[in-house]
């Protein structure tokens, strides 16, 4: 008879231990829901800007209340808000680090453009690129319908920059490993340094832009080279024996006169950048109206690996998170976007190229920052180590009690102490949380051009 309670008493353990909603037992990770769905409606309610402006106008808005409303109703339910707060501060230092290298990319946009004088951006002719052929060659071949989907504008940054927003919020609902903020900080700093990569390759050399007439539209910088271009540069740009004889000697030779008659604004500390933003008189006064006004600029001239960085984040993101026809939709899109960028001649074929292979060596080099080592797991899975002996004899013994209680201590290992008095505070923390990103996110798309 005791055997018999024994031997039932170790078969209710064994069936009912995995059936526990206890975080030992739970399957790491998720289905990624209706995340695809909503990634789908997104894009086709954006594209209605382009078919019916006036419905585009009326759903655009609603779409994005109803997506922060599902978001907002999440927060309760969620569980690892102090995993959160652990990746706050690395958070805010890749925000600040992403917002450094912006500064310094549209310093740099202007200055290649600026030193050589916008004389000759407009009369240098651009490179050949057989990327523009083939596309060019595929127009004649292809059905005209096909054609047209390759040339719609489907997607541009501010869809992937929505779709990665969506991705990070998607924590809320179990789709992928927390913390949200983990896989934020990894997007920025990936972004980043690829931005910070890309700017320190074209200001080291300056390529004619694949559209000429966009310098003289969209900079207000002189016609003439700057004089640092004048003696560099311009005597040894095109006359092949003056090319040979600067490499025989590496030095300059040609001492002819350099005009330095540039304007010069008294910016305070910040003088030095005349050199490399070349303000006109009559221009702005201010040089961070002139690096504000640079945001269509950067756009028109170098936005192609911005673009294909952002949404191949995106298309990494999603898939280490999970797999599924989701992730294969988010890489048609990258592909579309490749080919436009080249077809619409924003950059040249290389570049996007560059910007694949260079996206995904920066993303895995990242990973520290996201998934995070789940220390509470192995913190529980040593805790069960410790009471297995007592768990055990608990089961012999028939005591259900003790059982229930061994387990819920195996469930409260590696959980922060006295949580309960931190409970408030991080209440506090996760509504500051939610708040500040909806709003960066709401003045992401309204104050800034294309996200």
């Amino acid at each position: 008879m005791v055997s018999h309670s024994h031997s039932h008493s170790n078969q209710h353990l064994t069936t009912s231990m995995p059936r526990r909603s206890s975080p030992l037992f739970r399957k790491r990770g998720g289905g990624g829901g209706g995340l695809g769905l909503a990634a789908v409606a997104y894009i086709a309610v954006d594209y209605l800007r382009h078919l019916s402006p006036s419905w585009h106008e009326l759903l655009q808005p609603l779409l994005w209340i109803v997506l922060a409303l599902v978001a907002i109703t999440r927060v309760p339910s969620y569980k690892h808000w102090s995993a959160e707060l652990r990746s706050a501060l690395v958070f805010i230092a890749a925000l600040v680090f992403m917002l450094c290298t912006l500064l310094y990319e549209m310093i740099s946009v202007r200055s290649v453009t600026a030193v050589l004088g916008l004389a000759w951006h407009g009369d240098t002719s651009p490179l050949p690129d057989t990327g523009q052929w083939i596309l060019l060659g595929l127009n004649e071949k292809l059905p005209q319908v096909i054609v047209n989907l390759l040339r719609a504008r489907i997607v541009g940054l501010h869809h992937y920059l929505m779709l990665f927003v969506m991705l990070a919020f998607s924590v809320l609902f179990g789709s992928i490993e927390a913390p949200g903020l983990g896989i934020g900080a990894r997007y920025m700093f990936t972004m980043a340094i690829g931005r910070f990569l890309r700017a320190i390759s074209f200001a080291s050399t300056i390529l004619p832009s694949p559209r000429p007439w966009c310098a003289s539209t969209r900079f207000d910088v002189p016609q003439h080279p700057h004089r640092w271009a004048q003696k560099f540069y311009v005597p040894y740009a095109s006359d092949t024996r003056a090319i040979s004889t600067v490499i025989r000697e590496d030095m300059v030779y040609d001492h002819g006169v350099v005009h330095d008659d540039e304007y010069r604004p008294n910016w305070g500390l910040m003088s030095f950048l005349a050199d490399f933003l070349r303000p006109l008189p009559d221009g702005e006064a201010a040089w961070i109206n002139l690096l504000k006004k640079l945001e269509v600029a950067a756009m028109i001239f170098y936005t192609v690996d911005t673009c294909l960085l952002q949404s191949l984040q995106l298309w990494l993101g999603r898939y280490e998170a999970y797999g599924g026809w989701s992730s294969a939709f988010i890489w048609t899109l990258v592909a579309h976007s490749a080919q436009r960028e080249v077809r619409e001649r924003h950059h040249y074929t290389v570049d996007c190229i560059a910007a694949i292979y260079v996206g995904f060596l920066l993303w895995k080099m990242t990973g520290f920052l996201w998934p995070l080592k789940d220390t509470s797991r192995q913190a529980r899975l040593n805790k069960l180590e410790k009471i297995e002996g007592k768990l055990y004899q608990a089961a012999r013994d028939s005591d259900l009690d003790q059982v229930r209680d061994l387990l819920k201590q195996v469930d409260s290992a590696g959980q922060t102490k006295n949580q309960s008095g931190k409970e408030k505070g991080m209440q506090l923390f996760a509504g500051g949380t939610i708040i500040f990103a909806l709003t960066v996110v709401l003045l992401a798309f309204v104050l800034t051009s294309d996200g």
